[in-house]
C-alpha cells in the first residue's frame, strides 16, 4: 500500500504537507492540494484509518444491531442510518442477532473489539437491557432503537404500543367487535403491540379473548398464512385481524385469497411498519407507518452528540415518535 512517504517522494513536498493537504486543510494552497492529490490518486493511496485511530482516538465507525437482517422494514432503517452516517464522515459496521440472545452479545463483543465509536441497537428483548445499560455506564455511546426507555441508556423509538392502539381503535370505530391479533413478540419481553391492542378494547368495554390472539412463531409471511388459518378456523372468527408486522399481514391476505375470503367485506386486515410491499398487495393494505428515515436521522444526531460528549455525556433521553395510520383498501365499516 502506497505511504505519505511515499507521495511526499513523488511530490517533492513533507509528509506533514502532504497529511494536510489530503485532509483539505486550507492552510495548504489550493494548487498545491491539486497537485498531491493527483499523485495519491496515481499511486493508489488509501487512507489507513486504523493509524489516524491512534491518534484521534475514534475509529469513525458505528455499529448498527438489527433483530433480524431479512425484515424489510429494518433493510430500509439501516439503509437510512447508513446514509446519515455516511454524510457524516462515519463507515457504519452490521451486524444482526436473529433474534437470539448469545448472538446478540456476540454482536456486542464484536462491535467492541472493533472498537467503534459508539452503536445504534434493536435489542432483542425490549425488558432485558441490563447488559446495554452497563456498557452505557461504562462509557460506551449508545443509542437504543427500541425497549422500554427505564433506566441509564438512550431510546429512540416509535410508540408502538400507541400504533396498535389506534389501529385497533379505527376498527372499532368501523364496527368492528371481534378483533384478532397475531402477534408473538409479546412472548418475547415486547408487549407495546398486545398492551395497544388490549387498551383500546378495554376502554370500550370489551374484555380481550385469548383465542383470539394468535402467535405465529416467526414473522415472515408464511408464518402469517398459518396464523390466519388458525383464526379463521375458530367456531366464530374474527371480522377483523391486526398484524405484528406487515409481513404477517401479506400472509394472511393470501390466505383470504386461496379460501375465498374477501377482503375488507368478510374481515378486515390491519398491517403494521408500512413496508413498501403493502401498498401494491393484492388488496392494498393499511398499516402503521413506521417513519424509519426520521428515527434514523434522530437516532444517528443522538448518537454523535454522545461521541462528541463521551467524558461527560448528557442524561439518557427516551424519545418515543407517534405513529400515523395509513388506511387502504384492507380495512372498512363492518356491516
Amino acid at each position: 500500500m502506497a505511504r505519505l512517504k511515499d507521495i511526499a517522494e513523488r511530490t517533492g513536498l513533507s509528509v506533514n504537507t502532504v497529511s494536510l493537504a489530503l485532509r483539505d486543510s486550507p492552510r495548504i494552497p489550493q494548487d498545491t492540494r491539486d497537485k498531491i492529490r493527483l499523485a495519491a490518486a496515481a499511486l493508489d493511496y488509501t487512507p489507513n484509518y486504523s493509524a489516524r485511530a491512534l491518534v484521534s482516538r475514534q475509529t469513525k465507525t458505528i455499529g448498527l444491531l438489527l433483530t433480524d437482517i431479512t425484515s424489510p422494514l429494518l433493510t430500509q432503517v439501516a439503509r437510512s442510518v447508513e446514509q446519515e452516517l455516511k454524510d457524516l464522515g462515519y463507515v457504519t459496521l452490521l451486524a444482526a442477532s436473529n433474534g437470539d440472545p448469545e448472538e446478540e452479545l456476540r454482536a456486542l463483543a464484536t462491535f467492541r473489539a472493533r472498537q467503534v465509536d459508539g452503536m445504534l441497537v434493536y435489542p432483542h428483548d425490549h425488558s432485558r437491557l441490563d447488559h446495554l445499560r452497563r456498557l452505557r455506564v461504562a462509557g460506551t455511546p449508545m443509542v437504543l432503537l427500541a425497549g422500554d426507555g427505564e433506566g441509564d441508556v438512550d431510546v429512540i423509538c416509535l410508540d408502538e404500543q400507541a400504533g396498535a392502539l389506534r389501529a385497533t381503535q379505527h376498527l372499532l370505530g368501523a364496527g368492528h367487535r371481534r378483533i384478532g391479533l397475531i402477534d408473538g413478540a409479546y412472548l418475547r419481553g415486547n408487549p407495546a403491540k398486545a398492551e395497544g391492542y388490549e387498551m383500546a378494547l378495554r376502554t370500550i368495554g370489551i374484555e380481550p379473548s385469548p383465542e383470539l390472539v394468535i402467535n405465529p412463531e416467526g414473522d415472515s409471511v408464511g408464518h402469517g398464512h398459518a396464523a390466519f388459518a388458525k383464526l379463521m378456523a375458530l367456531s366464530e372468527p374474527p371480522t377483523a385481524v391486526l398484524t405484528a408486522n406487515d409481513r404477517l399481514a401479506l400472509g394472511g391476505l393470501r390466505w383470504c385469497q386461496e379460501n375465498g375470503v374477501a377482503v375488507p367485506r368478510d374481515v378486515a386486515v390491519f398491517g403494521f411498519d408500512n413496508i413498501e410491499y403493502a401498498e401494491y398487495a393484492s388488496v392494498p393494505l393499511s398499516s402503521v407507518d413506521y417513519p424509519a428515515v426520521d428515527l434514523a436521522r434522530q437516532a444517528v444526531a443522538r448518537l454523535i452528540t454522545l461521541i462528541r460528549n463521551r467524558d461527560q455525556a448528557p442524561p439518557p433521553e427516551l424519545i418515543r415518535i407517534q405513529p400515523e395510520l395509513v388506511l387502504r383498501e384492507s380495512t372498512g365499516r363492518h356491516p
